[in-house]
């Protein structure tokens, strides 16, 4: 059996190897290390995310240093802040019994004095985003002429970012006679050129094969009504307690209001995108790091380089637009080979983009089905029994406190006992899921089925069902130009309120405005939560208005705005 030791790592790394819990190499390292110790030509890499890449470069890397000389010696480029930070950590574990070796992370966001301080202190590795890098070259900041041993890592991802013209300015500082590695998931025809154009009789190694799934990760896929998605997220997510998941989206607003949904929806979970501050950026991911979060919604840009352990599933609530970013997303779980799930939740028009998954990719994904109300809560009970048979005992701490425990609970029977306590901790969910519709669409004929009647509770409602009984209309000063349709206003509304979608009828949205229906004995109720909100940093006014019917007339309209903009 292979192990570090056989490949001939010095003493120095494999004792910190030891420290840090590495016990074989994967694939790519066996396959790659070796070659890198003895040779001095370039490589191409073809390997997955999360199999081992950062070690299977970094640790050539650092054999082949001269400490003494405090020059940058080494520079290793990643696409973007989180992976550029996580493999200047990697490589400094590996590096803590080699005296003289500095590593510094330099990127965007951070302070560039800081990381030029770092440089003169004496770095003989940087880990750069070319960005940033550019910057340090252009300010004559830090030099490239001593540099030995180039890493591209992640190739396919900086290529798709734009970051072509950048890699060839940096290419350009540094000496024809260096070593070139290049390591990616896929070899698009991109990374085949850069490959071409600055790299000499490279020796190639395929780990899997370019565009090819991990194999420890499973792809699964369910099909729901597009408007069913979010619904469907949360049956997911409540279906399996011990979820720790990244959740995709497109664009940088869904994904701030996917995650703000699922907070107020009372779930842990907290936003990733390209809009937050590095300062934000890392807090949130300094809170998955930690599990503090459960999940983290995200963009496909904001996710790149993304190492955190463990991750159970990557769920796409939006496919994307590559084969290759499909790749990356699920590369985020399924690591180290440890295994994953990649789920996607999807409407019909999107199935035919899986079986196209399916053909390039060369893997099976199952269509799985919706949990339906009773899986959910047995799930749930299972994983609350076994809490309850695992938790720590301390009979000397809590003897003081039994005696009046006892005494307290004497009248329950052992039957009421276990009700009382199943009804306290899953009581939310026999009530959400109590009679839950089907949410599931038949992908026989025509990948549809007729819809079953609407016998749903609170929490399943179609999002536009007009309740039954009076009703009044609310004037709210929002409306389109604030990023609202029907579907995000009744998001909106439910959140602010703590009611459910049964409780409001018509939505009509104007540019600055809507008028929203609601159930006249939860009228008053409604306009209470509104004494304080704001929406980004705007009062939001309400008043009652002339219904959203009837306020179609322009005068009604204008009359209600000005009502309202009088009490504001």
């Amino acid at each position: 059996m292979t192990s570090f030791e056989t490949l001939g790592i010095r003493a120095e790394i494999l004792r910190a190897l030891g420290e840090l819990g590495f016990e074989k190499p994967t694939p790519v390292q066996e396959k790659t290390i070796p070659h890198l110790l003895a040779g001095d030509g370039d490589m191409v890499a073809l390997a997955q995310t999360g199999t081992g890449k950062t070690a299977a470069f970094g640790i050539p890397l650092l054999e082949r240093l001269e400490p003494q000389q405090r020059q940058v010696q080494a520079l290793v480029l990643a696409p973007t802040r989180e992976l550029c930070v996580q493999i200047a950590k990697d490589l400094k574990h590996f590096s803590s019994y080699l005296p003289g070796v500095g590593v510094v992370a330099v990127y965007g966001g951070a302070s560039i004095r800081d990381q030029i301080t770092g440089i003169r202190r004496g770095a003989n590795v940087v880990v750069a985003t070319p960005g940033r890098l550019i910057d340090l070259l252009e300010r004559e900041a830090l030099s490239l002429a001593a540099v030995r041993t180039v890493v591209l890592d992640e190739a396919d991802e900086m290529l798709n970012m734009g970051f072509v013209e950048d890699i060839t300015t940096i290419l350009q500082h540094t000496p024809p006679e260096k070593r070139t590695w290049l390591f990616s998931a896929t070899m698009g025809p991109d990374v085949r050129r850069i490959a071409m154009q600055y790299m000499h009789d490279a020796q190639e190694v395929s780990v899997g094969g370019g565009n090819k799934a991990n194999a420890d990760i499973t792809h699964q896929y369910a099909v729901v009504m597009a408007r069913d998605r979010y619904i469907a997220l949360k049956r997911f997510v409540d279906a399996d307690p011990a979820m720790f998941a990244i959740i995709f989206c497109r664009t940088k607003q869904e994904t701030q209001e996917l995650a703000e949904h699922l907070t107020k929806d009372g779930y842990n979970a907290d936003a990733l995108h390209g809009d937050l501050s590095q300062q934000q950026r890392d807090r949130v991911m300094a809170r998955y790091r930690a599990r503090n979060l459960q999940l983290l919604v995200a963009t496909d840009v904001a996710a790149r380089g993304i190492d955190v352990s463990n991750i159970t599933h990557v769920v796409h609530f939006d496919l994307p637009g590559e084969v290759e970013s499909y790749t990356h997303r699920s590369g985020r779980t399924g690591r180290a080979g440890k295994t994953g799930i990649s789920l996607s939740i999807i409407g019909v028009r999107d199935v035919q983009k899986v079986r196209s998954l399916e053909h390039r990719l060369k893997v099976h994904f199952a269509y799985v089905k919706v949990p339906d109300g009773p899986e959910i809560v047995e799930r749930q009970l299972l994983t609350f029994i076994g809490r309850i048979k695992n938790a720590p005992v301390d009979p000397e701490t809590m003897g003081r406190y039994l005696a009046a425990v006892e005494l307290d609970l004497a009248d329950l029977s052992r039957e009421e006992l276990v009700q009382r306590l199943v009804a306290l901790e899953l009581g939310k969910f026999l009530k959400r899921y109590k009679d839950a519709r089907d949410l599931n669409v038949d992908l026989a004929g025509k990948d549809r089925k007729p819809r079953p009647e609407r016998t749903a509770p609170e929490a399943d409602r179609p999002r536009f069902e007009r309740p039954a009984g009076p009703m009044r209309s609310m004037f709210i000063s929002l409306g389109t130009k604030d990023g609202f349709d029907k579907g995000r206003m009744l998001g909106y509304l439910c959140g602010i309120t703590g009611l459910t979608g049964q409780h409001f009828g018509r939505i009509l949205l104007k540019d600055a405005y809507s008028f929203i229906d609601i159930a006249a004995d939860r009228f008053d109720e409604v306009i209470s939560h509104f004494g304080a909100a704001n929406y980004k940093g705007r009062k939001v006014r309400v008043d009652e208005g002339g219904g959203a019917t009837g306020a179609r007339d322009f005068k009604q309209v204008k009359k209600t705005f000005n009502k309202a903009r009088k009490h504001a």
